[in-house]
């Protein structure tokens, strides 16, 4: 139900909180007291029919014995009691509940069912069971049985862990950092992580959002929630059972490399979120992020009293991957007339132990005025000569001062007092500096950041179009498949992988099927006639990897030596697995090319997130290299280059010493090709492809494997994926008044400099009609939120020229996080109106909206735009003053209103016509 009455449940006007007792453990009462010492303003009950009161305070035997309707309640009662509390709050029509209790148990027929049914039906919503409660300083509200009570602040904590919003409560008291709200969701019966990073992201109090996660439920709803989120503010996670046993024994490869955890990785790599690994480093972020540090880029300088410490904290930088910044000639020459001569003249500089305060405030306004670095890292050991508190108040005060006089900090700073206590800590909170124990953790934060950084740049990049270059035949691909799995079989036979690969243009060696020993040797002949050798595999529907049985023999050159080596490959075969049925043996050329690496390339399949796109070093000892990577289809060429480029193997694809280096992008696009058959093709279970050589001619398949199954059997829902693919069902075209016709498709990311073009022939007064406000430039972060869709809520839909290829117009909408209500907009070329463009958009977006099975269509249009109106009303929306603005009027279209849609349906049999 995603945010649906979360603003109740963390903004209450009322409170009921029922169970407890007067005992010093018990919930209740622990809840009553957070309740009372936040300063809670609004009304609170307490219902309990064992006791009188609990904690001092009188109680009700049920909650229709309030004299009011609480916004929350706070259920801390026997497992057994909770799903009556819950009909009867929401039968009074109580918002939410978050349920402490734990023992509710799982699946049909448990406690924990019935109270989700019930809550559901009366739209209320549950938090828990098994929780620790939920927390939003700046309301004054404790609704929680933890120790202490949090500060407010601007970072909002989501835990599936009351254990762990316990400890970050701890720790953001000790360093003075606040939250705009925490909530420990405990079993997730309801309210879950995603529905909670759809509602901190749009929550003006929360600037960082932290996650702890120990399971996703729904990968779909999750990944939609976070790319959302991701794109508007930090959103950092630390995931839990990163050591569980993730690798199965797999039929492939690349279901063995696809470990859960690396999963996840790949998942929240996707998003755009940044992943840390313990709860330390989950403090760190929040001290970085939660105070709005964001540094320009990964150049660091640092700066400390002693040339060690400078020399661990650069080899640390150069491991995480950041760059010590290089001083420039003019920061060289001004440190070298305010610096004794002993300095280090190089970063790290170095000012050596008897750096006094004054000292520390030159070199730092130096590095801060040096546009070659992006952070400042000051580092400090305590030494006789120089008190580090006394060194501490005045750097401090050097950042102060320059905010201050708004010549704003060149670059971010961050402190490590290696030993200090706990005034030299207090200075820098005063400060809002981030400071560290260790030169360690400071540059491990910094990385952080910087990784955060280059996620939110790789979040809006304009991904390569592809289409120019591949357009795959899907038919044929699905013709292949979906006989094989008519026959009852789980495998393609090596002829039909042929034709799946043909089909996306992923070249794989020739492969022919023999019955027999002679048969071979009849079909290898003509091979054999160019001189080129031979390759004999055994052929076994039950054999998933020949050379587990000694079933290849390699280099054949002549009609005799295929003859003896088919038979000796069915011989191991029979031997190694007598109830294996053998089919025969395959002929394939020998590939010989010198300087070819060997690559693996999959699909392997995961129960939560369904496909997933595994890239790395192949060969028969894949799984001991264990040099891989993998990510969540669809991929785009950018997303292809990324997944690349995180393995080692990448870089032996460029040129070394002899050897040619692959062409750029063969690889990334072979991937992209993959992720575009997973998204087309759900039968297609696992895929496996090792070795694929490539080299500077290409690549090339030598082996693989599909495993196919009914996707029903995989993943629910319209696909398996977890990220949805871009609709190409929708591509078609669109018939004018005046009987021409547009081309129309979804609009893609890489469509932004098209986007862009658009705007330049659009009158300034009907793009103020559109955003209602003057419109004076667009920037990149401005279109790529229009172009970058996800289109699990949102879809627009762009007119082309079909001469020209020119945008001539886009409609758009975009869902609530219930995916039953949107808002549409519509913009065109402003010389293209009048001329029925506008009408067809609009009337292909309510078929796309009734399609997907949204219920309301809805928009804000200015009074003066008549025209907007006016085709409004001829389509059936409602018109209706806005009461809060008079310049504006609300237009509505039931969408399950009889007679909605009857033209648009003739538009969709165009568009599919078109799109198949």
């Amino acid at each position: 139900m995603s945010t649906f009455g979360l603003e109740r449940v963390f903004s209450p006007r009322s409170i009921a909180i029922v169970g407890g007792s007067s005992r010093p453990s018990s919930l209740g009462a622990a809840v009553l007291r957070n309740v009372k010492a936040s300063g809670f303003t609004g009304r609170v009950g307490v219902v309990n029919r064992q006791y009188a009161d609990v904690d001092g305070e009188p109680t009700v035997p049920d909650l229709k014995s309030l004299p009011f309707v609480p916004d929350l309640v706070v259920i801390s009662a026997p497992a057994a009691a909770v799903p009556e509390i819950v009909a009867e709050a929401g039968l009074a029509g109580v918002a939410g509940a978050a349920i402490l209790s734990a023992g509710l148990g799982h699946g049909a027929g448990s406690l924990a069912e019935t109270a989700e049914q019930t809550a559901r039906r009366h739209g209320m919503r549950l938090i828990g069971p098994n929780c620790m409660g939920i927390m939003v300083p700046h309301a004054k509200l404790n609704a929680s049985f933890a120790a202490h009570q949090p500060s407010d602040g601007h970072v909002a904590l989501i835990s599936q862990s009351g254990a762990v919003a316990a400890a970050m409560i701890e720790w953001a008291a000790e360093r003075r950092l606040g939250f705009s709200g925490i909530a420990s969701i405990g079993d997730q019966l309801d309210v879950d992580v995603a529905d909670l990073l759809d509602y901190f992201a749009l929550d003006d109090h929360t600037s960082a959002i932290l996650i702890y996660l120990e399971a996703v439920k729904d990968a779909r709803k999750f990944m939609s929630a976070a790319r959302a989120a991701a794109r508007l503010k930090p959103v950092i996670v630390v995931k839990s059972g990163r050591m569980a046993p993730g690798a199965k024994a797999a039929a492939t490869h690349t279901g063995a490399l696809a470990g859960s955890d690396a999963i996840y990785d790949a998942a929240f790599r996707r998003a755009g979120m940044l992943r840390v690994y313990d709860l330390r480093q989950l403090f760190d972020c929040a001290e970085l992020l939660g105070r709005g540090f964001v540094p320009r880029g990964n150049r660091l300088a640092i700066l400390t009293n002693g040339g060690g410490l400078g020399i661990l904290a650069t080899d640390r930088l150069a491991e995480l991957g950041g760059v010590p910044a290089t001083l420039t000639a003019e920061t060289i020459e001004r440190l070298d007339k305010e610096l004794p001569p002993g300095w280090s003249r190089a970063n790290p500089v170095d000012i050596a132990g008897d750096a006094d305060a004054a000292r520390y405030v030159v070199a730092l306004n130096a590095l801060l005025d040096d546009a070659n670095s992006d952070a400042v890292l000051v580092a400090n050991v305590e030494m006789a000569v120089a008190p580090a508190e006394g060194i501490a108040e005045a750097v401090a005060q050097c950042v102060r001062d320059r905010r201050s006089k708004r010549s704003a900090v060149a670059a971010l700073v961050l402190a490590a007092w290696v030993g200090a206590d706990e005034r030299t800590g207090a200075i820098f909170e005063a400060a809002r500096i981030p400071h560290f124990p260790t030169e360690d953790d400071a540059v491990r934060a910094f990385m952080y950041l910087v990784r955060y950084r280059e996620a939110s740049t790789a979040l809006a990049a304009i991904p390569p179009g592809i289409a120019s270059v591949f357009m795959p035949e899907t038919a044929a691909a699905r013709h292949v498949v979906v006989k094989a799995l008519s026959e009852g079989r789980a495998w393609l036979d090596p002829p039909e992988i042929v034709a799946l690969f043909e089909a996306y243009d992923i070249p794989i060696v020739t492969t022919i099927v023999a019955e027999s020993a002679e048969d071979a040797a009849e079909k290898a002949a003509p091979f054999l006639a160019e001189g080129r050798a031979i390759v004999v595999r055994v052929f076994s529907r039950d054999i998933r990897h020949a050379s587990d049985v000694g079933g290849i023999i390699l280099d054949l050159r002549t009609r005799d030596s295929v003859v003896e080596a088919a038979r000796t490959v069915m011989e191991r075969a029979r031997s190694a697995r007598p109830g294996a049925k053998l089919q025969g043996v395959t002929i394939q050329p020998m590939i010989v090319r010198r300087a070819a690496r060997e690559l693996i390339l999959g699909i392997a399949d995961d129960p939560t997130f369904g496909p997933v796109i595994v890239f790395g070093r192949g060969g028969s000892a894949v799984e001991v290299i264990n040099d891989k990577a993998l990510a969540l289809p669809p991929l785009d060429m950018n997303l292809a280059r990324e997944l690349v480029g995180r393995t080692r193997v990448s870089r032996l694809l460029g040129g070394y010493r002899d050897v040619p280096a692959v062409p750029v992008g063969v690889v990334p696009l072979t991937l992209v090709k993959l992720a575009q058959m997973a998204a087309d093709i759900p039968e297609v279970a696992e895929l496996d492809i090792n070795p694929m050589l490539a080299d500077e001619s290409g690549v090339l398949a030598l082996d693989a494997r599909v495993a196919i199954r009914k996707p029903a059997l995989l993943f629910a829902g319209q696909t398996r994926l977890a990220v949805r693919p871009y609709p190409s069902q929708w591509e078609g075209e669109l018939a004018l008044r005046d009987g021409s016709r547009v081309t129309v498709r979804p609009m893609r990311p890489e469509d932004e400099p098209m986007v862009g073009e658009f705007f330049k022939r659009v009158t300034a007064e009907d793009l103020r009609l559109r955003f209602f406000h003057a419109m004076k430039e667009f920037s990149h972060a401005f279109i790529a939120r229009l172009t970058q869709l996800d289109y699990a809520r949102a879809m627009a839909f762009v007119a082309l020229d079909p001469n020209t290829g020119k945008m001539m117009g886009a409609v758009r909408l975009h869902s609530d996080s219930l995916y039953q209500n949107a808002e549409y907009a519509i913009l065109l070329q402003s010389d293209l109106k009048g001329k029925g463009l506008g009408w067809a958009l609009m009337q292909l977006l309510i078929h796309y909206a009734k399609a997907e099975g949204l219920k309301r269509l809805s928009g804000q249009v200015l009074t003066e735009n008549t025209t907007m109106i006016g085709m409004c009303r001829d389509l059936g929306f409602t018109v209706t003053m806005d009461p809060d603005d008079h310049s504006i009027v609300d237009v509505v279209l039931d969408l399950d209103r009889p007679g909605v849609d009857a033209v648009g349906a003739d538009i969709l049999i165009r568009t599919a016509a078109a799109g198949r």
